[in-house]
């Protein structure tokens, strides 16, 4: 009876999630605040530049510089990896200076949470063991505690190991009782941390209760809540409730931005996500900017994490998109095709009606004998008339038709239902098309490969290499070498993709590759060049 209290109630919770909000709605929120993400960040590093310029002053005493350097530190923590790094070595060395056990142990912890959040676990916990925590206070021995604890918990999870993983994840529980035992019972980190235990002994459902309530009737900081939330999110994701899931990973998301968090998995987890409901652009919108946070942040792990998942969502982005073309492809063949109907059938009754007054000119010149004869021409024409009316008509409704049609098209284009789509309609521009296709097929190959320009001029001497003009992203050379590059080796398939000629491909390929400083090696240097 118990168990079905708590099942129901967290069917409950996760519904009131579903209904108060749209995913559509939320993810057009997270795409607003990714476009004032630089923004946010710049507010950030004026507060960071401001501490900067405190520590110019001489008068500085070395309790005031440790302060300010741990000021400094708390910024970067989640921001800049070698900064903070750099920050919490001032802290060691500052204390040290200071000779006080209390801040020396305090700014060891600051070393050790960096270098966490770097994935070392190892130096980690090399920095850990030289700290004596018997004399400290309640609050060093309290993060001393819990980073002993996220440490294991971590550990755990990278290995992996049915073995170790249990040992690591028995040490993190011991560590968090003891720092259980120093935390109010009201604060964030009792309240956060007893839940992330229930979640590691597999107690979900508790777990569940207890950070919904922490989101709910708690005061969190952004970094708080990001935290809470992303954690809880991977509870619903074992119970198969992503849209939940994916509720609480975008707030995540937009409080990691907001906060300026680079060192986050909120995105990469939401990315994920979306890949799998095959919400292609978003989920490599938000990779991307997960990429970018890693990149920026520093963090090994994550890059690592993130690494593995950015090829997998590029690469159906551009299947996504090659179905498209194919698709716009094959409904511009089918408007084709009614196109030249309608016209040979217009052919067919504009030489009809040509014979018909032909036919009535030499009936008017025959003789009074042949008046019956061109009372029945006049009636076959008044006929022919008809059916070319009637013809007209259907013409014109299909054109009307077809305008309707465009319009319904454009709507769902707009919102993206293109299985909708039936009929493509409207003048076509072959040529504008397979430009705009290039133009794709250059955006998405310069994202995989952004050196490659810079790569393939290296291999030229400088009066031979490529000059692109201002909106240009590849020109014919690039392009045939980029195809090349993709796998796509034979002449023929190059010449058609082109739209060349087997020798004019054959031509530029030799010509090109006669200019480099290594004809011989040349397409093996090509094939060489690194994507992201």
């Amino acid at each position: 009876m118990k168990h079905l209290v708590l099942n129901l109630t967290l069917l409950f919770i996760g519904c009131l999630y579903c209904a108060a909000q749209s995913p559509a709605t939320e993810i057009e929120k997270l795409k607003l605040i990714l476009k004032e993400k630089s923004k946010l960040d710049a507010q950030k590093q004026r507060r960071i530049d401001f501490l900067k310029a405190s520590l110019e002053y001489k008068a500085l005493d070395l309790k005031d510089q440790y302060l300010i350097n741990l000021k400094l530190y708390n910024e970067y923590k989640s921001f800049q990896y070698d900064k903070a790094f750099h920050y919490a070595n001032q802290l060691q060395r500052i204390s040290n200076q200071l000779k006080d056990p209390t801040k020396i142990a305090y700014a060891k912890l600051k070393t050790g949470f960096i270098l966490l959040s770097s994935g070392m676990f190892k130096e980690t916990f090399d920095t850990l063991r030289t700290l004596k925590i018997n004399q400290l206070p309640d609050s060093v021995k309290r993060e001393y505690y819990l980073l002993n604890a996220r440490t294991y918990y971590d550990l755990a999870d990278f290995d992996q190991d049915d073995y170790y993983s249990k040992i690591y994840q028995s040490n993190a529980s011991l560590y968090v009782d003891s720092a259980l035992k120093l935390c109010e019972i009201s604060s964030f980190d009792y309240a956060y941390y007893s839940g992330l235990k229930l979640i590691k002994a597999g107690d979900l459902e508790h777990a569940m209760l207890k950070l919904n309530s922490l989101i709910h009737s708690h005061r969190l900081s952004e970094h708080q809540y990001a935290i809470t939330a992303s954690t809880l999110s991977d509870i619903y994701i074992q119970y198969h409730q992503n849209q939940v899931a994916i509720n609480l990973l975008i707030k995540a998301s937009v409080a990691d931005i907001k906060s300026s968090t680079k060192e986050a998995a909120a995105m990469l987890n939401l990315a994920q996500l979306l890949h799998k409901r095959n919400k292609t652009e978003d989920a490599y919108l938000l990779i991307k900017a997960a990429m970018d946070d890693a990149v920026y942040y520093g963090a090994r792990q994550r890059k690592v994490q993130v690494s593995a998942i950015l090829p997998v969502i590029a690469s159906a982005r551009i299947l996504h998109e090659q179905q498209q073309k194919q698709m716009l492809f094959f409904y511009c063949a089918l408007l084709t095709i009614l196109s030249i109907t309608i016209i040979v059938f217009a052919s067919i009754i504009y030489k009809q009606l040509k014979r018909i007054k032909a036919a009535e000119k030499l009936v008017l010149e025959a003789n009074a004998t042949l008046i019956n004869t061109i009372e029945k021409l006049n009636e076959a024409e008044k006929i022919k008339e008809e059916y070319i009316g009637y013809y007209l008509q259907i013409i014109s409704d299909y054109l009307n038709k077809m305008e309707k049609i465009k319009s319904s098209i454009t709507q769902r284009l707009t919102t993206k239902k293109f299985d909708e789509i039936k009929i493509l309609v409207g003048n076509i521009n072959l040529k504008k098309e397979r430009e705009e296709l290039f133009s794709n097929f250059d955006k998405a190959f310069l994202k995989l490969f952004p050196n490659f320009i810079t790569e393939f001029n290296a291999m030229f001497p400088v009066e031979h290499q490529v000059r692109l003009l201002p909106a240009q992203l590849l020109n014919t050379d690039l392009r045939i070498f980029a195809l090349i590059r993709l796998g796509v080796n034979d002449p023929d398939k190059l010449a058609r993709i082109l739209e060349y000629s087997l020798n004019t491909i054959y031509n530029y390929r030799t010509r090109i590759k006669n200019k480099s400083n290594n004809p011989d090696g040349f397409e093996a240097a090509i094939l060489s060049i690194k994507a992201i």
